[in-house]
Order: structure tokens, then sequence, then C-alpha cells
């Protein structure tokens, strides 16, 4: 796979733009200063409702190697992975990452999907974000605080295309255009020795109005 770089200049309003066919994705590698993302990522440990979820995979029901929340407006319900999730309320420290991520991407977000990967035994598997209730090209803001991972793509029909991409602290990634159609994406576990990280991705579910 293709590795870019680990230091890449620090940018905190111009985006590194990934030039990969059939993919429109963007990387701030600096969404939030040092200092407020250690106090993002400290809060968020401390006062999300964490969850550790079970999906059922060829009829034998196994626990997900992460801990996870939904939260967002009222009836942005969201099914992933066979299970369907409500919403818990904005917290003020969720609205504040909304509101980076909305001010550096130009999109509004109206829900957020919360992973925390508690060490490098926790990851997640390739898939893409194209769920029908984000409609047919969504924007997913990715906010990454905590220990750096290595976050995967891969063409879904060249599997010569695959790309690996250091995702640091404070770190803001934007996949939109038709990137949900043509890529997956994953974050591979790991045996070497890796911190806590939480990964928060916003995303805008549709209704009816949409």
């Amino acid at each position: 796979p293709r590795m870019f770089p680990v230091n890449l200049p620090l940018l905190s309003t111009e985006p590194l733009r990934l030039r990969l066919p059939d993919a429109d994705i963007r990387l701030w590698r600096q969404a939030f200063r040092p200092a407020e993302a250690d106090e993002m990522l400290a809060v968020l440990r401390a006062r999300i409702d964490w969850q550790q979820e079970d999906i059922v995979i060829f009829g034998e029901r196994r626990r997900v190697p992460r801990l996870v929340a939904w939260h967002g407006d009222p009836g942005t319900a969201y099914t992933y992975s066979g299970t369907a999730h409500e919403p818990l309320p904005w917290t003020p420290e969720l609205q504040r990452v909304r509101h980076r991520a909305e001010e550096l991407t130009g999109h509004r977000y109206n829900s957020v999907l919360l992973n925390l990967y508690r060490d490098g035994r926790d990851g997640m598997g390739w898939h893409a974000d194209d769920e029908p209730e984000l409609g047919r090209n969504p924007v997913i803001a990715s906010v990454s605080l905590g220990a750096e991972r290595r976050f995967c793509l891969r063409h879904r029909r060249r599997r010569d295309l695959k790309v690996d991409l250091p995702l640091p602290h404070g770190s803001l990634l934007c996949m939109s255009g038709a990137t949900q159609h043509h890529w997956l994406h994953a974050l591979p576990k790991t045996r070497r020795p890796a911190g806590e990280r939480i990964n928060l991705t916003f995303r805008r579910i549709l209704d009816g109005a949409d």
C-alpha cells in the first residue's frame, strides 16, 4: 500500500487533498490544536456513555472490538452492523467538535458515531459508509483524538489501489463525493503498543424532506 508521509506540514485551515481516482478525500492534520485535542479526548472519554455491542456474523454472536455511542438530532436513528440506534442528545463537547468539522468542511451534520479503540486489539473491518439513510453521496467528517492509528483505504474494483494513511491526534478527514461508492476503509488491529483513540464520524441522516 502507498503510505503518505507522517511529516506532512501541520495545517489548521488548508487541507491536504488526496489525489485518488473515484474519490474526494481531504485531510486536516491539525483541525484542533494539541491542548484542545487533549481536552476533548479526556472529556469525551469520561462523559460519553460508552457501550460494547454484539453483532451476528454467520449466525454467531460476537462482541464488537471497540466501544461505541450514537448522538444526534431527534429523528436521526441509524442502522449499522444490523442494529438500529436511537440517538442520544448532543453534549456541549460534541457540539463544539461538530462546529469545527462544519467550519472546515463546509457541510452540515446532524449526527455522530463515536468509536473508542481502547488499544491495538480494537479495530474496524473493511466497510463503506453507504447505508440508505445517508443518501447517494454522503459526506463523512472523521475526527481522530488520541493515539495515532493506521487508516486504510482500498478501491472496490482496482485491488492494486491501496492507501495507508496515519491519522494523528486532533486531525480531521473528510470523505465526500463518490468515495463511498468506490472505496472501502478500515482501521486494522495491531500488535504494536497503541494507546486509546476516540474517533468521531459526523454525518447527515436524511429524512423525507432531503
